[in-house]
């Protein structure tokens, strides 16, 4: 007869292992892998929700976000590179149980982006994950859930003037805090020129600055030549270059909004600036066609516009009187003259404009703000009525300038024949002067406003 105690051991050792197993186990399997879709099934998914699909090896998974479903399957795509993906590979939700070959344990995914103080001065990607080789990740501490726009009703007036450094914006185009503006470009115009003085000249506690598909190589020259040490010290850099997925570029440039937000909440003054725009809807543009929505507006699908709203009015002043979010967008242009749906759109929801204009970049005049197609529009609520009387006299010379070189350049004018268009030639070498900034040039508020009083305060009207 075998003794009792014989039992004993297997019996606690099974109760032990039943006691930590899992009561059930979520899984799917990965069906097709079309371009950039991974399709799953077996495994129903909220939009938003996050999955991980094993790899050829137990240790080797790839993350990945539900982007819409059909029926029993779901779409999903990856952050990074779709290595070792096989059909039939399982697929979990993020903090479901699996076996590892031995026990059951949890994948240990990214539940939440990193959102907090310790950010400061980090460079990251748009999952949160530290790239600058500084030790640790840091601090989880929000969920990837974006934050809703502040209610329209509570926000907070725009009616503080913002100081960017650079004269001729500060004194012509005076921005607010709490503004959104577009810096609307073609490419060698001078826009990283101009990004790089905001950077390093604008008055600001907290800077966010997301670099949504720009080349590697620009990125670590950015950071280390382009960012002073004063101000890498109050940044937070969010980059996605071109190489990552599409939805790794979207959600970069969302991400960088929400450590931006974090910040407003916390009565801070910040400036969160994105380059560009114009590559974020590109990114759900990719999306939306792996997807099968229809294009219908020069190739860019209908859900697009709708992301670029929702990406710009979470930015502005919110419902706190102490904090406020300034918030700059890169849009590139194809060419000056042709229309562009995404700049189109952006001129749309943003408070304002700045346009670089290539034939200004041509002949040396930098930064290239073409101040005639310019515009902030909440410039009357945050200057004085003198300056906004200079900064007007400042737009009517200057256009009637350039409307006039042509006549000027046939020899076909008479000076005394038209007394405003005598007033603009004799007050533009000091205009186009004024309007010149070298990169190592700082210029406050005070000194734009009073230097541009010198310069056509006699004949301001």
């Amino acid at each position: 007869m075998i003794p009792e105690t014989f039992f004993q051991g297997p019996l606690k050792s099974a109760a032990a292992q039943l006691k930590n197993s899992p009561l059930g186990i979520v899984r799917g399997r990965l069906r097709r892998v079309t371009g950039l879709l991974l399709e799953i099934e077996g495994l129903r998914q909220e939009i938003g929700s996050r999955v991980c699909v094993q790899g050829s090896e137990f240790d080797q998974w790839i993350e990945a976000e539900c982007v819409g479903f059909t029926d029993e399957i779901s779409f999903c795509m990856a952050f990074d590179p779709v290595v070792g993906a096989k059909p039939g590979a399982a697929v979990y939700p993020f903090g479901a149980p699996f076996f590892d070959g031995r026990t059951y344990k949890a994948f240990p995914g990214s539940f939440a982006v990193p959102i907090g103080d310790d950010l400061l001065g980090r460079v990251i990607d748009g999952l949160g994950r530290p790239l600058d080789g500084r030790g640790g990740a840091v601090p989880t501490l929000k969920n990837i859930d974006p934050s809703p726009a502040p209610n329209p009703l509570k926000r907070r007036f725009v009616s503080t003037p913002f100081e960017t450094g650079i004269r001729a914006i500060d004194s012509v185009l005076t921005l607010g805090r709490g503004q959104r503006v577009g810096i609307f470009s073609g490419s060698g115009v001078g826009k990283s020129v101009l990004i790089a003085m905001l950077c390093k000249y604008c008055i600001a506690d907290v800077i966010v600055i997301a670099l949504v598909g720009e080349r590697s190589r620009e990125i670590r020259e950015f950071y280390e030549h382009t960012l002073s040490s004063e101000a890498r010290g109050r940044s937070v850099l969010v980059t996605a270059p071109a190489d990552t997925s599409p939805l790794a570029r979207a959600r970069g440039a969302e991400y960088a909004a929400e450590v931006a937000c974090y910040f407003r909440e916390q009565g801070k003054n910040v400036v969160l600036i994105v380059d560009s725009l114009t590559r974020y809807a590109i990114a759900w543009r990719e999306i939306a066609l792996s997807m099968g929505e229809p294009p219908v507006t020069r190739g860019y699908p209908p859900s697009v516009f709708a992301r670029l709203s929702t990406l710009v009015e979470q930015a502005g002043n919110g419902e706190n009187e102490s904090g406020s979010m300034t918030a700059l967008y890169s849009v590139l242009l194809d060419s000056e003259d042709s229309v562009d749906p995404i700049a189109d759109a952006a001129r749309g929801v943003l408070d304002g404009h700045l346009f670089l204009s290539r034939s200004l970049a041509n002949s040396g005049h930098y930064p290239a703000i073409d101040i005639e197609r310019s515009v902030s529009r909440v410039m009357p609520n945050v200057v004085t009525a003198e300056h906004l009387e200079l900064a007007v006299s400042v737009r009517r010379i200057v256009s009637k300038y350039f409307q006039s070189r042509d006549l000027l350049a046939m020899g076909a004018y008479v000076q005394g024949a038209d007394r405003e268009l005598d007033t603009a030639l004799r007050l533009w070498p000091s205009i186009e002067k004024y309007l010149r900034q070298g990169l190592k040039e700082k210029y406050t508020l005070t000194e734009s406003v009073k230097t541009l009083r010198d310069v056509v305060g006699h004949d301001a009207r």
